[in-house]
């Protein structure tokens, strides 16, 4: 699985939803409001004990929101961001933003911020190597904030029940091995749209509700017949296979998210990233939606030790 690829498309997908006026809420499930409001305040907090005009560095940054959150609180702060995926949304105003940059290897000078934060960003990667590198780019005494997945988050269990969906819709249903037969039939002269692709949709629809990918896939498919019925096969072909294309790299996503959430609930390697790399723990603590008692998150400060 190409981590780059399938969170470069899942970000691509993010940016064009938003330009076209939708929500944007990352990989969380419905109740991504709350989420989102827990996680402005975690920063916020984390953002009135960093110096003035500290330069911050949020790796992992995707559509830049913890960077939007620390200027909500502190418009004075120096903020770039930088992701694994190659495109990215654009990032809030007043920040910048660096694209396909590895935690692993961090283009930047020793000692260079005062702090760095990560959003479900930490626990994809290498933590031993990635801990030494944020610990290398911040100054003495400088802090990290982490927020990082749970192996009981319902973060993970929503796109667990979302590649379920996926699974349903391609390999259960064989969707699109369906649509391309109907193409291959429609070089006949037959092209009625396959009855079998609607009810398929209306059945995803019955069975996930409305949204899920046991939905949106038939539903795209059958949409994509319907509209391509008078266009040349090879094009109505070519989106069936972006479709395809999509549904395998929401599949990689997913399967990353969950080792990521795994590695994150291993706390002796946690804590043995952290302590060869120099960096105490300050503050650990559950985080939890307003109103709900199940934490989606654990929100963890560390500093680097000073010689």
């Amino acid at each position: 699985m190409d981590q780059k690829r399938a969170w470069g498309d899942f970000w691509t997908r993010e940016a064009a939803n938003k330009t076209k006026g939708g929500k944007s809420g990352g990989c969380l499930p419905d109740a991504y409001a709350a989420i989102d409001a827990a996680q402005r305040q975690v920063w916020g907090a984390f953002a009135e004990n960093l110096s003035r005009n500290a330069r911050v560095l949020d790796v992992a940054t995707g559509d830049g929101r913890v960077m939007a959150h620390l200027l909500a609180k502190r418009r004075d702060l120096k903020l770039i961001g930088t992701d694994l995926a190659p495109r990215l949304p654009e990032p809030p105003r007043g920040t910048r933003l660096k694209a396909g940059v590895s935690m692993e290897e961090l283009p930047f000078p020793d000692n260079r911020f005062a702090a760095v934060t990560s959003q479900f960003g930490f626990e994809y990667a290498d933590m031993s190597i990635a801990a030494r590198e944020l610990a290398r780019v911040l100054v003495q005494g400088g802090l990290i904030g982490l927020l990082m997945h749970r192996p009981d988050s319902p973060i993970l269990e929503h796109n667990l029940r979302r590649r379920r969906q996926i699974e349903w819709a391609l390999k259960e249903k064989n969707v699109l091995a369906m649509a391309q037969r109907h193409l291959q039939i429609r070089a006949t002269g037959l092209s009625a749209i396959p009855e079998q692709i609607r009810a398929i949709a209306q059945e995803g629809h019955r069975r996930f509700g409305a949204g899920s990918a046991a939905w949106e896939i038939p539903e795209a498919v059958a949409q994509t017949l319907e509209l391509g019925a008078t266009d040349h096969a090879a094009n109505v072909a070519a989106i069936l296979r972006r479709i395809t294309e999509q549904a395998e790299n929401e599949m990689g996503r997913i399967a990353s998210l969950e080792k990521a959430c795994h590695k994150a609930g291993d706390a002796g390697a946690l804590n043995s990233a952290f302590e060869n790399a120099g960096l105490v723990i300050q503050q650990e603590n559950e985080v939890c939606a307003p109103g709900e008692s199940r934490a989606f998150a654990t929100f963890r400060v560390l500093k680097a030790r000073c010689e």
